[in-house]
């Protein structure tokens, strides 16, 4: 059986799954049935797209799905774990997401 075809992963609590960019052509390819090149092409498109845009300082909703945006993260005070030495975290940006309430809903339910 083709990892594509295998039925989806369930979600438990600390669990990990990590999907490529390989793996989405793939499933891809075997429910659209468009050539593997193709699919591969859409993957890194969407991806490029969502990159670009986030770089940009734009939000990108998803609907149905959720919400990336990129958050300013003010200077903090911080500890070096090893040394125990107090040190200032400089101020930069992070990449947020937050899930729709339908995916919120689905996840808890």
């Amino acid at each position: 059986m083709v990892e594509a075809e295998k039925e989806p992963q369930k979600w438990e609590n600390n669990r990990q799954m990590n999907l490529t960019r390989k793996e989405l052509a793939e499933i891809l390819t075997t429910h659209l049935g468009y050539p593997y090149s193709t699919c591969a092409k859409i993957v890194d498109s969407f991806f490029g797209t969502l990159k670009e845009s986030m770089l940009g300082g734009e939000t990108v909703k998803l609907v149905h799905f959720g919400t990336f945006s990129v958050r300013d993260k003010s200077p903090r005070r911080g500890r070096n774990p090893r040394t125990g030495e107090e040190i200032t975290i400089k101020k930069r940006q992070a990449v947020s997401f937050r899930p729709s309430k339908k995916l919120r809903e689905q996840i808890n339910a």
